[in-house]
């Protein structure tokens, strides 16, 4: 062998052991010890090989542990595949086992470990595994460990568990090292036990159903779609598949498929809306698959919810909601109270039974009602709770749905860019116009908005101030509309709070704030600290002294960002 590739190998060895060095600075047997579910920390490793540099990583795309790289005084481009092949690899799986083997702490290695080359050539670059190492010890021990506790802790168990046991036994549960032949029925029968028992607090439920779902999705992008699809993927665009031709699936109703469609479901169901096109691109592929329940879903939803939960008909209305697109289509009949309020009580009992918030309503009616208020998307879903409004006698239902409906980082289909909103917000917003009784409801909706995704709050702040205008029962309400306004707000309402009556109202609702909070609201009102300062400064006696208040509230250092 040349010299310069017995540099470059011993290069590439210091790599090695630089990066053993750096991962086991952890204290690897404490952090096994939380939970016999894992044996091990690392279970993959990454050599990156190019123009005479060195890197050695966790993983592919590392952005936590410090890159170990090494330069090389020559430059190596043209290193060959075949060198790589039979000269390199070789001696580098060697060499990895004998690290893996001398360790000083066992639990830094899973019970699996795979380690990758990728090599820069004169071919251009190729990726290949450099060992696959397997401590069939520690995977026995693994295996006992995961049987006992699913006897224990789940099939007897009756007390909720810990979502670290959640995360790693949905990957095992999902690990074809451990069960080569993964029944889906006894894996899915696993998640849904684990769900029940964390059932009681509604923040615990969702940690674990999160856990379990990324499990599922990992499990479906790394492991089993590869296997039917050719996918490419850039950075920050969608995956494209290109369904492989030379490879079917036998069952296309059992086994792996079965765990598609639940991820599909899974996702569509309980992950953020920004989530839900991949539910959809799992179950498109499900169906090139050939998989006639997919189909189904496709047309008819997931099955997850009762035909007289997704369907209903009489003489003034028909409604039909698929949770797989989270779509309601509603056609009215009869432009009647009672078509709106049937149609209504659909949709709550819908989002009662767990339909996707995110949905939209596509509507089939005569009437073409708008909100007042500026900026709003032209929407079906606009369209019919601007409707809806126009029955006094509705209103206590549609604030019973948006109650049933807000929720934070979920937002109307129909929605996107600045018209984005929460569900919710037509009928919060039509209410909040409507009647001063529904001020606390605006309040409370202000609370859950997204003001990094969502400006429309800002267009209904301006049509309240313009509705009832700046007063002592405005204010309150007013103030938790700006707290959650964008910087672009725009409102013309500084002379009328400049007025002592309201400034001194001001000043007290603001007393309770955050310093950042209260210089919010001075921007929104007065457009920054300095223009205030100088209307303070001129100001005289008793509204002097409560503009010099404001100032002080919003620039109090005993409380930061």
């Amino acid at each position: 062998m040349d010299s310069m590739l017995e540099d470059l190998i011993n290069e590439m060895k210091q790599a090695i052991e630089k990066w053993f060095e750096f991962i086991g600075d952890k204290d690897a047997e404490q952090i096994v010890k939380r939970t016999p579910l894992q044996v091990g920390i690392h279970d993959y490793g990454l050599l990156e090989y190019a123009k005479g540099r060195v890197n050695v990583s966790d993983t592919e795309l590392d952005f936590v542990s410090p890159k170990v790289k090494t330069r090389l005084g020559e430059s190596a481009e043209l290193l060959s595949e075949e060198q790589v092949r039979e000269q390199i690899v070789p001696r580098l799986a060697v060499f990895m086992q004998q690290q893996l083997d001398s360790l000083p702490s066992p639990a830094l290695i899973d019970y699996k470990f795979t380690f990758w080359g990728k090599f820069r050539v004169q071919e251009g670059e190729v990726t290949l595994p450099i060992l696959q190492h397997i401590n069939e010890a520690k995977k026995e021990r693994l295996l006992n460990f995961i049987a006992s506790y699913i006897q224990t802790k789940l099939k007897d168990g009756k007390h909720p568990t810990k979502p670290l046991e959640t995360f790693f036994l949905s990957r095992h549960l999902l690990d074809e090292k451990l069960f080569p032949d993964p029944d889906a029925g006894r894996i899915i029968s696993m998640f849904e036990n684990i769900l029940e028992l964390n059932k009681g607090k509604k923040e615990r439920l969702a940690e674990h159903r999160s856990k379990i779902v990324n499990a599922l999705r990992n499990w479906a992008e790394e492991t089993f779609l590869p296997r039917y699809f050719e996918i490419r993927k850039e950075l920050w665009n969608q995956a494209e598949y290109t369904r492989k031709s030379d490879i079917q699936l036998e069952d296309t109703e059992q086994g792996p498929i079965e765990l598609l469609l639940y991820t599909a479901v899974s996702i569509i169901k309980y992950e953020p809306s920004y989530s839900k096109s991949t539910g959809l691109t799992f179950l498109e592929r499900a169906v090139e698959l050939g998989s006639a329940r997919a189909s189904r879903y496709m047309k008819e939803g997931s099955g997850t919810f009762a035909k007289e939960d997704v369907y209903f008909r009489n003489e003034l209305v028909e409604c039909t909601a698929n949770d797989v697109f989270a779509t309601v289509t509603i056609a009215i009949k009869q432009e009647a109270e009672e078509s709106y309020a049937r149609a209504l009580r659909f949709i709550c009992r819908l989002l009662q039974q767990g339909f996707p918030k995110s949905y939209q309503i596509k509507l089939k009616s005569s009437v073409k009602q708008f909100l007042p208020i500026k900026g709003l998307a032209k929407s079906g879903t606009h369209r019919f709770f601007a409707n809806a409004m126009e029955y006094p006698n509705l209103h206590p239902l549609l604030e019973e749905y948006a109650r049933e409906a807000m929720e934070e980082f979920e937002w109307y289909a129909d929605t996107e860019g600045e018209k984005n909103c929460m569900p919710g917000s037509y009928a919060v917003f039509g209410l909040g116009l409507a009647n001063r009784s529904y001020f606390a409801l605006i309040e409370d909706y202000m609370k859950q908005v997204d003001d990094e995704h969502q400006s429309v709050q800002n267009d209904f702040t301006a049509a309240f101030v313009e509705q009832y205008g700046v007063n002592a029962e405005t204010i309150p309400t007013l103030v938790t509309c700006l707290l959650h306004s964008t910087d672009s707000i725009k409102l013309k309402i500084k002379p009328a709070m400049e007025e002592e009556a309201h400034a001194s109202l001001l000043l007290d609702t603001v007393s309770g704030l955050q310093s950042y909070e209260a210089e919010r609201i001075v921007y929104a009102i007065w457009g920054g600290m300095e223009k205030l300062k100088t209307v303070a400064a001129k100001a005289k006696g008793e509204k002097a002294a409560l503009l010099s208040g404001l100032v002080q509230a919003a620039s109090s250092k005993e409380s930061q960002r």
